[in-house]
């Protein structure tokens, strides 16, 4: 996973060298979450040299930001030495309103969709360049899919991310657009910059996302946007096996289900907001 950098005043390079003292007026909290970040589906627990390398921090810094999380409640040390991260993470994570908020809200709708698709049905935001998955629900029957909640997605190769892209603002668009490369899981049928370009304004045309993959394996998704008031605030998506998936009839059911969470969405606005009140809790 990318890792944010902090600008140093004099211009320079500013991450931390291995081996060496952290970069000159980088703040603990940016090399607290260099650590955070190095966890991910396949680096579930570490131990304190692979903390140290894949942050790009000394080691003995990285014990006292190790020993400082663990105290904290941020990171637990198993017996045998290993960091995994702990359960204050999940019960800060679980008051962000982009997540427990919206899945709160789209849950028993995504549950309907469930019982009728018995497929993959995957609920995303955006973040900056990349889509986090909000939540998924899955059959055990259903194809392989790579993404863990909690987890990120590419924009442009992912119904879920295009949905989300074609909605982003125009300068997160032309990004998207003039850096896309192909990559070996990609969508079918975007090749090219102007691919993307053309298959964004297909999705905002159609106010959703028609997705094929053929590698590793062979799915079709259908996504669609949902918004509260005049904003899209996430993506709702069903992932199936490519065979059949026409006949099956999903592209009806996710727009629909996506325009009923937008529905609960305004009226839980409307209801929570007030003359004199501070806000909605999404």
């Amino acid at each position: 996973m990318p890792m944010n950098e902090t600008p140093s005043s004099g211009g320079g390079d500013s991450r931390p060298r291995r081996g060496g003292k952290p970069a000159e007026g980088q703040p603990v909290i940016d090399r607290a979450f260099a650590v955070l970040g190095t966890f991910d589906s396949d680096h579930r627990a570490q131990t304190l040299a692979e903390l140290a390398q894949r942050s790009d921090i000394p080691r003995s810094s990285a014990l006292r930001l190790a020993r400082s999380l663990v105290h904290a409640g941020a990171l637990e040390r198993l017996d045998d030495g290993r960091y995994v991260v702990g359960l204050r993470l999940l019960e800060t994570a679980s008051l962000a309103p982009r997540g427990h908020g919206l899945r709160s809200v789209a849950m028993p709708f995504m549950e309907d969709l469930f019982h009728v698709t018995r497929q993959h049905v995957l609920l995303a935001v955006r973040e900056g360049e990349e889509a986090v998955l909000v939540e998924r629900l899955s059959a055990l029957d259903a194809s392989p899919v790579r993404y863990r909640v909690g987890g990120r997605l590419p924009l442009a190769s992912t119904g879920a991310g295009l949905v989300l892209l074609a909605f982003a603002p125009p300068p997160v668009q032309d990004h998207a657009i003039a850096t896309y490369a192909p990559g070996g899981e990609g969508h079918d049928d975007i090749c090219t910059p102007a691919d993307l370009r053309r298959m964004l304004a297909e999705v905002r045309r159609g106010d959703h996302a028609l997705g094929r993959q053929s590698r590793p394996w062979p799915v079709t998704t259908v996504a669609a946007p949902v918004r509260q008031g005049d904003a899209v605030v996430a993506a709702l998506s069903v992932v199936a096996p490519s065979t059949g998936f026409a006949e099956a009839g999903y592209g009806p059911a996710v727009r629909a289900t996506a325009r009923a969470i937008s529905r609960r969405l305004d009226e839980d606005g409307r209801r929570t907001t007030r003359p004199g009140d501070a806000g909605t809790d999404l």
